[in-house]
């Protein structure tokens, strides 16, 4: 057996920081995960680096932030020549592997274009972008994955699953009790399910290893809507009982009074009005919301949590039975969060708070080191993984790589001087564009500049004392308070913030 540790990477896709137990969430059921931070660190202060998929997914990659990597923007394809981790561990001696989603090049674009969209059915496995085997699923069917292929043995299940895509987008159809949007409960079994077939491609791709180490992703496409769940799971969590979101508010004049602290596009997309969020279906109007619809929403998305944490303990277990958990190093992390009724939204999009830059990120050191368990409460963010695996497989670090390794203690980041976080948001959606960039600082106050587009003109933006205001209620921006802090803030965000990549990577055209 290889001396060197093995890195295990699981993510799952649009999960929030309370989803899981060991982070306060009473209600989905994670005991696996939870294992992994009681015996390993569990960082609570942990930001990407962008609020969606294709950008962050880029980040987690390559170790840059987004102006770095030029990834501004979900349909911009990071280029197939950029180098990323998985080259360099790759070239180092580790098997790689990524099996689930990848999404570093868009869906919808033309095989041609875009090797993901066409190694399924060209039987191709890999390699690509470092990964000596790729098997790619996604949460619906796109045409082109390897879970969509290989569910074509099943076609009566391959039926059952969400409609997606229409004419106009994201589908908003709906087979739930309260007619919320992308909840769809499927007659099908468990083990048709995607999550189910990530943990198992996983487990058979470890099983052909030999005795090189390895760098395996493990990549969930859930919690992700749409909430299409096997019936057979629904009896884990009756919507009728479940908590509304602590940012939930029942009356519709009460979510304007949150709403209205903060800039004209959060209301903008509540009532419809202003087409700023095309990672929302374009015909969803939030403000349409019941709070029963927002509870089965809910509902759906701890039961897909518990099936994935019940994944990754098959996963685990294999390990331990082949006698190679004790020299795995096993990370878990998501690539962004999701409204889930916060201040009346759903989905995700431009705005720069917990429910989608604050992520859930564990990492369980190999056993056989000696780590001691930790809680980290200093920032740290995606863009610290790829030197933390450098570190793991005791190799040089790219000169491309930003951040830092990942602290094991939260004595070890304050030696780091970890003090502040960032995160980037650029988008064009329709005729709207927008541009945030945030920082969230170790004292506890987090700042989003909105730069000028057309919609703002460069003088908006939130700024809010998190341990004073933990839900990001209170935007003190124009405070006259505390316009010195601000000033002081926006020069320390932009002294940190890397210069954009140039040429700007060009985004796929809009379909």
């Amino acid at each position: 057996m290889t001396s060197k540790r093995n890195i295990l990477l699981i993510t799952t896709d649009q999960m929030r920081f309370d989803a899981l137990g060991c982070n306060g969430g009473s209600v989905a059921r994670t005991p696996h995960i939870d294992r992994l931070a009681d015996t390993g660190i569990n960082y609570l202060r942990a930001h990407n680096q962008n609020v969606v998929c294709m950008p962050a997914r880029a980040t987690i990659m390559t170790g840059q932030h987004v102006a770095s990597h030029g990834v501004w923007m979900n349909g911009v394809s990071l280029p197939e020549d950029q180098p990323t981790i998985a080259h360099h561990l790759k070239e180092h001696g580790y098997r790689t592997a990524l099996l689930g989603k990848a999404h570093f090049e868009p869906w919808l674009g033309s095989p041609e274009q875009f090797f993901e969209n066409r190694m399924a059915a060209a039987g191709h496995t890999g390699p690509h972008r470092g990964f000596d085997h790729m098997e790619l699923a996604n949460h619906f069917f796109e045409g082109h994955s390897h879970f969509d292929l290989h569910m074509n043995q099943f076609p009566e299940s391959k039926k059952a699953f969400y409609p997606m895509i229409t004419d106009r987008g994201q589908n908003t159809a709906s087979k739930g009790q309260t007619g919320a949007a992308q909840v769809w409960p499927m007659d099908i079994p468990l083990e048709h399910y995607h999550t189910q077939w990530v943990a198992d491609r996983t487990i058979a791709w470890l099983g052909q290893q030999s005795d090189e180490p390895f760098f395996c992703w493990m990549s969930f496409p859930d919690p992700h809507h749409p909430w299409d769940i096997p019936q057979s799971e629904l009896h884990r969590h009756d919507w009728r009982e479940m908590p509304l979101p602590t940012l939930y508010r029942e009356k519709h004049e009460d979510r304007l009074r949150l709403l209205d602290q903060k800039p004209k596009h959060w209301r903008g997309y509540y009532e419809g009005s202003l087409w700023t969020n095309l990672e929302s279906p374009r015909d969803f109007v939030p403000a349409a919301l019941s709070a029963d619809q927002v509870r089965e929403i809910n509902a759906y998305t701890h039961i897909e949590n518990e099936l994935i944490d019940e994944a990754v303990g098959q996963v685990i277990g294999w390990l331990q039975s082949q006698g190679l958990d004790d020299q795995t190093d096993i990370f878990f992390t998501t690539d962004h969060g999701e409204l889930q009724g916060d201040f009346g939204l759903m989905f995700k999009g431009p705005y720069h708070i917990d429910a989608l830059m604050r992520l859930p990120l564990i990492w369980r050191p190999a056993p056989s080191v000696g780590t001691p368990s930790a809680v980290v409460t200093r920032p740290v963010g995606h863009v610290d993984l790829a030197k933390t695996f450098c570190d793991i497989a005791d190799i040089p670090i790219p000169h491309y790589c930003e951040g830092l390794p990942l602290p094991l203690s939260e004595q070890a980041a304050a030696q780091q001087s970890r003090n502040l976080v960032l995160t980037e948001w650029d988008s064009e959606h329709g005729p709207i564009d927008m541009h945030l960039k945030s920082l969230f600082h170790n004292d506890g106050w987090l700042i989003t500049v909105y730069e000028p587009s057309h919609l703002y003109d460069g003088t908006e933006g939130e700024l809010y004392n998190i341990n004073e205001d933990p839900d990001q209620i209170i935007n003190r921006w124009d405070d006259p308070d505390h316009q010195s802090l601000k000033t002081a803030l926006i020069a320390e965000l932009y002294d940190n913030l890397p210069s954009p990549r140039a040429p700007k990577l060009p985004r796929l055209a809009p379909v």
